[in-house]
């Protein structure tokens, strides 16, 4: 009964995508990545399709997916600040396609955590919160 779409993140290192909604359709693929975002488009019983930031998706069990909130960097840099401001402290370069958990999203910025390092990103270098969407 959720609204979609809406973003989730992978459960565990191994995710069999499959052709359809069932157990029945064959795996086109796994994704091999713990926490990598994802967007849920559409919903049949308990599987979920769901599409990664490349535009790659398929079905999966609902099972093998959490509703903690990650992003990953679509752009080619993105920097962790220690405040949300261009102008503040840098707190780390993050290279493209890294995971980093959110904490909170406001505005045009996310504070997240990656590894051991925690600060603030502009919303429009990482995919998985939508534009206006507030993340607590």
């Amino acid at each position: 009964g959720l609204p979609l779409p809406r973003f989730a993140s992978l459960r565990s290192d191994e995710t069999n995508v499959r052709a359809g909604p069932g157990s029945r359709y064959p795996i086109e693929w796994v994704f091999r990545r713990k926490s990598m975002p994802v967007e849920i488009v559409a919903e049949y019983e308990n599987y979920r399709k769901i599409r990664d930031w490349q535009g790659s998706g398929g079905w999966v069990h609902q099972s093998l997916l959490t509703g903690k909130r990650s992003v990953t960097v679509a752009a080619k840099e993105a920097v962790l600040y220690k405040t949300p401001a261009i102008t503040a402290t840098e707190v780390a370069r993050l290279q493209a396609e890294v995971i980093c958990l959110v904490k909170s999203c406001n505005g045009d910025w996310c504070r997240v955590q990656t590894g051991p390092y925690v600060g603030w990103v502009e919303r429009a270098k990482v995919w998985g919160v939508y534009k206006g969407e507030v993340v607590n």
